[in-house]
C-alpha cells in the first residue's frame, strides 16, 4: 500500500512540475546577452577563417594535448569540450538563460570535404540519417550554397520535448581542402502533447525554455588521412528554476553535449558506409 501511495505522490509531482516548466517566457535582455555572446565568439572564429590562428581548434591546443586529440581522433574517438567566450576577461552574464557552447571534432577517415560538404547538405535526408534526434526534415529553399531547412527535433531527458525549427544555413568553401559552414536558428518552437489529436504548437519563446536559439559553426578541412570535422555550437535555453532541477537540468546541461556527440557520430558512420 505504500509504494503505491509513494507511486501516486511522485506521478502527481512529476505532473505538477511538468505543467508548471511551461511558465517561461524569453526576455529581450536574455536575447540580448545571447546575441553579444555570439558576436564575440564569432569574432575569434573569423581570425580562424582568415588565417590569422589555426584554423582547426585541436591545433591551438598546447603541444601534449594536441598530440593526445589526434591520437583520439586516429583511434576514431571524439574530442569534444566546453568553451566559455568572455567580454574584456569577464563572464557574459545571461539574465534568465543559460548559454552552452561546445566544440567536438572528428575525423571521417578516406573522406574528402566535398563528400561531407554533400552529406550535410542533405537535409531531405536528416530523418533518416539522424534518427530518432531529427523525427522531420525538409530544405525549404537553396539559392547556390545558401540553404534554408526545416527541422523537426525530439529530446528526451526524464520528459520528452518536440520542437519546430527553422535554419538558415550559410556554406564557404576555403580553397579546395577546407570549407566553413554557420548555421542559425530563425524559428523554434516547441509542441505540446506531439503526436496526440490535442497536439498544440506554442508561441516562439513562451514554452518550457529547453531550447530558444541554436547556432552551429563545422569548420571542415581535408589532409592525407581523411576529413577533420569540427563543430562548434552555441545554444541557449531557460536557466534552471528552483525545484524544478530534475526536470529541467539535464535538458540543459547534458543534451547539448550528447546531441553534438550523436551528430557527428552518425555523420561519419554514414560516409565510412558510403551513403
Amino acid at each position: 500500500m505504500m509504494h503505491r501511495v509513494l507511486a501516486l505522490a511522485w506521478s502527481f509531482a512529476f505532473i505538477v512540475a511538468a505543467s508548471d516548466v511551461h511558465a517561461a517566457d524569453l526576455q529581450a535582455d536574455t536575447l540580448d546577452a545571447f546575441n553579444q555572446y555570439v558576436a564575440l565568439t564569432e569574432s575569434r572564429m573569423d581570425t580562424e577563417l582568415h588565417g590569422k590562428s589555426d584554423f582547426l581548434w585541436i591545433d591551438q591546443l598546447p603541444e601534449s594535448d594536441r598530440r593526445e586529440a589526434y591520437r583520439r581522433l586516429e583511434r576514431g574517438e571524439f574530442v569534444i569540450s566546453r568553451l566559455e567566450t568572455r567580454k574584456a576577461g569577464r563572464e557574459i552574464d545571461v539574465p534568465h538563460g543559460l548559454i552552452h557552447h561546445w566544440i567536438g571534432t572528428i575525423l571521417i577517415p578516406g573522406t574528402s570535404v566535398d563528400k561531407v560538404v554533400t552529406l550535410m547538405q542533405g537535409y531531405d535526408r536528416y530523418q533518416t540519417l539522424y534518427a530518432p534526434n531529427v523525427r522531420q526534415s525538409r530544405t525549404i529553399t537553396r539559392d547556390g550554397d545558401h540553404f534554408t531547412a526545416s527541422l523537426q527535433l525530439f529530446m528526451k531527458k526524464v520528459i520528452s520535448v518536440v520542437l519546430n525549427t527553422d535554419n538558415d544555413i550559410r556554406y564557404t568553401r576555403l580553397g579546395s581542402t577546407r570549407a566553413h559552414v554557420r548555421s542559425f536558428t530563425t524559428k523554434i518552437t516547441e509542441l505540446q502533447n506531439a503526436g496526440s489529436s490535442s497536439e498544440v504548437e506554442l508561441p516562439a519563446g513562451r514554452d518550457s525554455g529547453f531550447l530558444w536559439r541554436f547556432n552551429n559553426y563545422c569548420s571542415l578541412e581535408e589532409r592525407g588521412e581523411g576529413t577533420f570535422v569540427q563543430c562548434e555550437s552555441i545554444s541557449l535555453s531557460r536557466g534552471i528554476p528552483t525545484g524544478l532541477g530534475w526536470i529541467v537540468g539535464p535538458f540543459v546541461t547534458s543534451i547539448p553535449r550528447e546531441s553534438l556527440e550523436f551528430t557527428l557520430g552518425h555523420m561519419r558512420s554514414a560516409l565510412v558506409a558510403g551513403r
